[in-house]
């Protein structure tokens, strides 16, 4: 990723998160196993951002095509990506709660972070 690119992120994390208290930024494993279903795994565990057919975070637009980018397939169409997120979420129910900006970054800089356990590459039915 390039400075520029960084920088740019940066900013955008710094003024949602003037807006909003309790935006955070969360990096890690962006999984879409399976139809609808979503979460980010990052250092502090694995957090739900929609469920097929119940809860979706508000912004989740903000993710777009995981695939367009560097992307692992796993199951089809579905599989994981790497990625940040400026988000607010619920420490109780384990959610994103609003996905304020997201950028895709590389398998790799995931797979370079000893906080981050790899992705279950295990087809779920």
């Amino acid at each position: 990723m390039n400075k520029i690119a960084i920088l740019l992120f940066s900013s955008a994390a710094m003024l949602a998160g003037a807006t909003a208290a309790s935006a955070e930024m969360r990096c890690g494993w962006v999984e879409n196993p399976t139809p609808g279903n979503y979460y980010l795994s990052d250092r502090d565990g694995r957090w739900e951002i929609s469920a097929q057919g119940g809860y979706e975070a508000e912004g989740m637009d903000k993710i777009g095509d995981l695939s367009a980018g560097d992307y692992r397939a796993t199951n089809g169409n579905y599989g994981y990506a790497c990625g940040c997120a400026t988000v607010k979420s619920d420490a109780d129910s384990q959610r994103i709660v609003v996905i304020d900006a997201f950028m895709q970054k590389t398998l790799a800089d995931c797979e370079a972070d000893p906080n981050l356990m790899l992705p279950d590459e295990t087809p779920q039915q």
